[in-house]
């Protein structure tokens, strides 16, 4: 059947126009830590100005003293509760010693750790809290009604949740189906990309299975439940993420990995070199100042600035090319990657249908131009994706499309319209032919066996064309692939919910070996998870909901920010907000350069931290230079970790693992000829849309070859 069954109801007919339920999102203001942080960070900024501008020390004194308490009673807390626990976290100690910099009149600095610290932790606390959110709202895909028919056929609208296996639902045109289960009647296309990733509508019949929360076509649908919706594919998504997120290892940066040794170190040094000339007969105020002047010294400041500024001014590099990297966690972990799991629609490809061959047959006497004139003006009425292929590529050729009339559409089969007097037909070959036609079906052959879909155009039921249709790969697809190899030493794995004669032709124009098709979302959750087990640090570049767990278990989730789902891109670790794929490799490499600076900075602040605490311990280290050389040290790795804020670490990174100069953007077909010049022959205009690849010693592709 390819019409509606039943006239919608009233109250089905207010349902269907009813807006979509509001986005639950947690208010900022309603987490504790933001607030706290935002009371510190504003007492610290009445502060500064106040001691910098000489005002008398009553004015800022208890504004710095608000600060400390406000954003640092939480971390302080935390710290006691550990310590509670017999460990001794950074927390604590940075607590510690942000007072005892005020203990020696060093205010503002200890003010400053503190904002700092609690701006981490409204951070953190924000992220946790978005992400909870986007699985909630997870759920608000499936609707929160179906219609029921009875044994008597009478239909009833009840909660999806009443639903139980054996009922039978009708599914209306525009209605999103309200249970998992299989087609009993009718005829329509379901777009399923929220549960596949398919970049089509699926075309469903009778026996076939539809997936809750999924959005149907044109026709309608009569499908009998076969899962209950606690156990339907949306729900188990919303646990796989949750699942693991909460099984995610925890993560910390480089520094905290050493901070129980270093607190404890520190704590024991600073009591031993308080104790030690107390008992040996030194005066109290002697022994109390080198203690204290120990403590500033030796105190992780400049070793926390070694870490931070570095992985910062990557966050910061990044954002300004259109990559948001959610944290200085993130960012440091983009850099251990040595795996890389890619999302075929959306992610390789541009997410959108566009005609790719158009084919007269012989003997029609049309040109490729009156074919899609013809096949545009017949499908100008329709809504559905191919439709609109089809007429924006009559567009782009600028033809003059004829109105059409006695437009009718028969869901999973095409479209037939009246243009120029001639009755003309746009569709599925197998469905729209009553006779199946060699020549038809060797030339749809050959464009599916390409990746491509196939329509044909049939005018006064006779076949004269074939157009073929599909979503094309991003221009800079192979170039951010071959990147990738050369950054990890492994090629990507490409996973996908799509066909596999689709997803073996996009990896063979990509470069892609490991191809994994017709994954549903737990499907690629196991990809990863195998990938993890096997040692690997595994970085998932994906755009849908059916992608999410993948990217909450992995090492490091990438989303595409364009078309991205609102759960993939609360989930991923980093999110391409500008959608240009190449910015994914650049990102890691940029990590790896940040990593680096840590490093060097790790070591200056550790050649400060012992030359000035031998000296304090050696001899007799004034407190001024004490401070000085503490405050310097700081300063210097802050300054040296702000190198990659210029636009230059951005270019040099954009080089890394590739033999493009710097500043080359991926994508034009040189550089994709200088990078795969060992198995590609690669020609056309430069710069080309797209790069195009033949077998070494054959003819190469130009930009129209089909």
């Amino acid at each position: 059947m390819t019409s509606t069954l039943t006239p919608p109801s009233a109250d089905a007919a207010a349902s269907t126009r009813a807006p979509a339920a509001p986005r639950r999102r947690t208010r900022l203001l309603t987490l504790p830590e933001v607030r706290w942080a935002v009371a510190a960070t504003a007492l610290f900024l009445l502060a500064l100005p106040l001691q910098l501008a000489g005002a008398p020390a009553w004015t800022w004194g208890p504004l710095y003293a608000l600060a400390y308490a406000t954003g640092g009673w939480e971390p302080g807390w935390e710290g006691l509760k550990a310590l509670r626990d017999r460990a001794l976290d950074v927390d604590l100690l940075m607590v510690v010693a942000a007072l005892g910099a005020a203990s020696i009149g060093q205010v503002m600095d200890g003010a400053l750790l503190i904002v700092i610290f609690a701006t981490s932790g409204a951070l953190e606390a924000l992220a946790t809290a978005r992400t909870a959110d986007s699985v909630r709202g997870l759920l608000d895909l499936a609707p929160a009604t179906a219609t029921r028919i009875a044994a008597d056929g009478t239909e009833q609208t009840v909660p999806v949740e009443e639903l139980t296996i054996g009922d039978t639902v009708l599914v209306r045109p525009g209605e999103r189906v309200g249970a998992d289960g299989r087609v009993l009647d009718g005829a329509s296309e379901v777009d399923q990309a929220s549960i596949t990733g398919e970049p089509l509508p699926a075309a469903k019949e009778p026996g076939d299975e539809v997936f809750a929360g999924t959005l149907n076509g044109t026709g309608a649908l009569r499908v009998r439940v076969e899962r209950d919706a606690s156990d339907s594919v949306i729900a188990r998504i919303v646990r796989m993420v949750e699942e693991a997120s909460e099984t995610k290892a925890p993560t910390q940066l480089f520094i905290e990995k050493v901070e129980q040794r270093y607190s404890l170190g520190m704590v024991a040094a600073t009591l031993a070199v308080f104790g030690v000339p107390l008992a040996l007969g030194e005066e109290f105020s002697a022994a109390l100042l080198r203690a204290m002047t120990f403590m500033i010294v030796a105190s992780p400041c400049a070793v926390v600035l070694a870490t931070m500024p570095p992985l910062l001014s990557a966050i910061a590099d990044a954002g300004r090319h259109g990559v948001l990297v959610k944290s200085a966690v993130v960012m440091e972990r983009l850099g251990q990657v040595d795996a890389v799991a890619l999302d075929k629609t959306g992610t390789l490809t541009e997410g959108t249908p566009r005609v790719v061959a158009v084919r007269p047959l012989p003997g029609s006497g049309l040109g490729e131009d009156e074919l899609l004139r013809l096949a545009a003006a017949a499908e100008h009425a329709s809504e559905h994706p191919l439709a609109r292929a089809v007429v924006d590529a009559a567009r782009d050729r600028r033809l003059d499309l004829p109105t059409a009339q006695d437009f009718s559409s028969a869901p999973g089969v095409g479209v037939k319209a009246v243009v120029d007097g001639r009755m003309v037909e746009v569709g599925a070959p197998a469905r729209l032919l009553d006779a199946p036609d060699g020549e038809v079906v060797a030339l749809a052959e050959e464009l599916e066996e390409s990746g491509r879909t196939a329509v044909v155009v049939v005018v006064e039921g006779t076949p004269v064309g074939l157009l073929g249709i599909a979503d094309r790969p991003r221009p800079d697809a192979a170039a951010t692939v071959a990147a990738l190899t050369t950054l990890t030493g492994t090629a990507p794995t490409l996973l996908t919910g799509d066909n596999p004669r689709a997803a073996a032709h996009l990896a063979a124009e990509a470069g892609i070996e490991d191809v994994r098709a017709g994954l549903l979302p737990q499907d690629k959750l196991a990809a990863v998870q195998e990938l993890e087990s096997a040692g690997r640090k595994v970085m998932v570049v994906g755009d849908g909901v059916n992608d999410a767990p993948a990217l909450a278990a992995a090492h490091i989730g990438v989303a595409m920010g364009r078309a991205g789902s609102d759960l993939a891109l609360e989930t991923a670790d980093a999110v391409v907000v500008r959608d240009e794929l190449a910015a994914v490799p650049t990102t890691v490499a940029l990590s790896r350069r940040a990593r680096k600076l840590v490093v060097q900075n790790l070591v200056i602040a550790g050649a400060f931290i012992t030359g000035l605490v031998v000296w304090d311990l050696a001899g007799t280290l004034p407190l001024p230079l004490g401070v000085a050389g503490h405050e310097g040290s700081t300063v210097l790795v802050g300054l040296n970790g702000l190198r990659l804020l210029r636009d230059a670490a951005w270019e040099r990174a954009e080089a890394d693992g590739t033999d493009w100069p710097p500043g080359g953007r991926p994508g034009r077909v040189e550089e994709v000829c200088r990078v795969h010049r060992s198995t590609w022959s690669c020609c056309g205009p430069t710069p080309a849309t797209e790069p195009f690849r033949t077998p070494p010693g054959t003819d190469c592709w130009g930009p129209s070859a089909t």
